[in-house]
């Protein structure tokens, strides 16, 4: 994109935010990773036992590479944890595991956010590969439609943000919920859990800012042109 001093004032504060909560999470999960969970069980045992009294006997919990590349899969119906927490017995890898639960859980009772994440995930996608050179194109050659249909695809970018956060914090909830109901981690453990997922929801609030800066830039730079 052509460089405009103005994005600078738009990204810098969302920019920040995004480093902060990823050192969040990052200083969080990894003082908890060191803590193991008293059951001794590993976030595999923990998202298995969780889905299993939940009547998901059939769910596969599979192990893939990556760090925290954690997620659940609505579509093949699949909970997949990085190597790290499906195999650690920490209340890090745990608390994580059970928030990946949580979203099968989700899936499971029709919870409506749910739902409208997971229908507008291939619009999200389309737009996340699409967007930037539309908008540059529309820069460009000044054709205003370009930029307007650039914009309008960065909004569902934007509305999938918004609707992700809740999503998040409803998972962890019910994670939360599971782990303590079902007698997987302790009532002591109960703070290094929540700090867990606290700074990973932190990092989906700045996700969300820096989406809505972007939007509100590229507006601006849509009517000073």
């Amino acid at each position: 994109m052509i460089f405009d001093p103005v994005y600078l004032l738009f990204i810098i504060p969302g920019a920040l935010l995004g480093m902060w909560a990823q050192f969040k999470l990052m200083h969080a999960y990894g003082k908890y990773s060191q803590v193991p969970v008293d059951s001794g069980m590993t976030g595999a045992e923990a998202a298995r036992e969780i889905l299993d009294r939940a009547g998901l006997r059939n769910m596969p919990v599979q192990e893939i590479p990556g760090r925290l590349s954690d997620h659940y899969d609505p579509t093949e119906r699949v909970l997949s944890l990085s190597s790290d927490n499906f195999q650690g017995t920490s209340i890090a890898a745990v608390g994580v595991a059970a928030h990946e639960a949580g979203h099968a859980l989700q899936h499971q009772v029709g919870y409506g956010l749910f739902k409208v994440r997971s229908a507008i995930a291939p619009v999200t996608q389309f737009a996340s590969s699409t967007w930037g050179l539309i908008f540059l194109a529309g820069i460009l050659l000044h054709l205003a439609m370009l930029v307007n249909v650039a914009i309008a695809l960065f909004t569902a970018i934007t509305l999938f943000q918004l609707v992700t956060l809740p999503v998040e914090l409803d998972a962890s909830r019910r994670a939360k919920e599971q782990l303590f109901r079902l007698g997987l981690v302790h009532e002591h453990e109960r703070e290094g859990v929540s700090k867990v997922l606290s700074a990973a929801a932190l990092t989906y609030v700045a996700g969300l800012v820096m989406a809505m800066l972007q939007l509100l830039y590229l507006l601006n730079a849509r009517d000073r042109r």
